[in-house]
């Protein structure tokens, strides 16, 4: 490390929400919360992460009221009255220590493994009942489906802002359920909800006003979204910067704040003829705040980790030159954060000698 992080721990504001700095923890799933209920554990958990300087906590996706929005009854709701009294535990460890926190409001969509899941006689949802390409394992959702899972979205958001939550992240990415309508791969519909790159982002549109109207114009919103997929780690949305443009637009206009662009490597340019990674075009083409992730301070990206493979710790040169030339705004922290809570507080203290790598195998111990 041989330079100033001070641009790292500019304070930065959301729609109202100022941030003490630019470090954002990433939604990482963790299958800790049996039954769908945060628990005292799951407070004290992202309480570590906000006292040692973390800027902003994004939970782990918490699933929305829906029947089969779910895959795994360890991972978070946030719908029912237990639940959200655990979040609001939750909310109030991390506000004890002056964080910021926002939930990440989840469908999984036609990744669920009925199964292996609540409500195992129903159905996945999914735009086209395709599970990927070609694939078609249950019956497109119903009009009544899609209206019921936007409000859905809309109700989750309100409940975040009541129960004193600081804003609301929409998971959109990863071919998950918002971005198997996105994707023309899962959507081949020929209704209002599919079509042509921007006809497919309506479902999201909607998801986002239900938002506003329901939490409000200044409550702060985020959509995570990404150009790869579980499915398809090299499927695009946009093959150029003026179809991304296009697709961005109508998300925009109906009340994105910030925009997470998901790469599994943040150094790496999103198209050719450029530096630029998926949040540097994001916020270049919307003029809206973008937050940049992907193997941020680890050597290895995050899907080998699944496979087993460790990743060493290192500097983080290249992306505070990225964000001094205000290519981004904010910096999501995954796996780093996740095996060391006091990450952003060794960052700020230029302890890059005490960062620690990333072992899949402690993955059980961590906490």
């Amino acid at each position: 490390m041989s330079r100033s992080v001070a641009p790292l721990f500019e304070p930065f504001t959301i729609n109202g929400l100022t941030l003490p700095n630019r470090v954002v923890m990433a939604p990482m799933t963790r299958s800790q919360s049996p039954g769908g209920i945060p628990g005292p554990e799951v407070a004290a958990y992202y309480r570590r992460r906000a006292a040692a300087e973390c800027g902003l906590i994004v939970t782990e996706g918490t699933t929305v009221n829906s029947p089969v929005a779910t895959g795994d009854p360890n991972v978070p709701q946030f719908w029912g009255d237990e639940a959200l009294k655990g979040w609001k535990r939750v909310v109030e460890e991390v506000h004890d220590v002056g964080g910021k926190i926002m939930p990440q409001i989840w469908h999984v969509g036609m990744t669920r493994n009925p199964a292996k899941s609540t409500n195992p006689d129903l159905p996945s949802h999914g735009p086209s009942g395709l599970v990927k390409p070609g694939k078609a394992v249950s019956e497109p959702m119903t009009k009544k489906e899609i209206k019921d899972t936007i409000e859905a979205f809309g109700r989750a958001a309100a409940d975040a802002r009541a129960i004193g939550m600081d804003g609301v992240e929409i998971h959109g990415a990863h071919g998950y359920l918002i971005d198997q309508f996105f994707w023309e791969g899962t959507n081949i519909r020929d209704d209002e909800y599919g079509g042509d790159l921007v006809g497919r982002t309506r479902f999201a549109v909607e998801i986002i006003e239900a938002i506003r109207r329901e939490a409000g114009k200044d409550f702060p919103l985020i959509l995570r979204f990404s150009q790869w997929k579980q499915q398809d780690y090299t499927a695009k949305l946009a093959q150029t910067p003026e179809e991304l443009g296009a697709f961005l637009k109508p998300l925009s206009d109906a009340g994105v704040d910030v925009f997470h662009c998901s790469q599994r490597r943040f150094w790496e340019p999103e198209f050719e003829g450029s530096d630029l990674n998926l949040a540097g075009w994001t916020k270049k083409l919307t003029g809206k705040p973008s937050i940049t992730v992907g193997s941020v301070s680890l050597s290895g990206e995050f899907i080998a980790s699944f496979g087993g493979e460790s990743s060493e710790a290192t500097g983080i040169d290249d992306l505070l030159d990225r964000l001094e030339k205000d290519e981004f705004d904010l910096v999501a922290v995954g796996r780093a954060l996740l095996v060391d809570p006091a990450w952003t507080q060794k960052v700020h203290q230029g302890a890059f000698d005490k960062l620690m790598p990333f072992n899949p195998a402690a993955l059980a111990t961590l906490s």
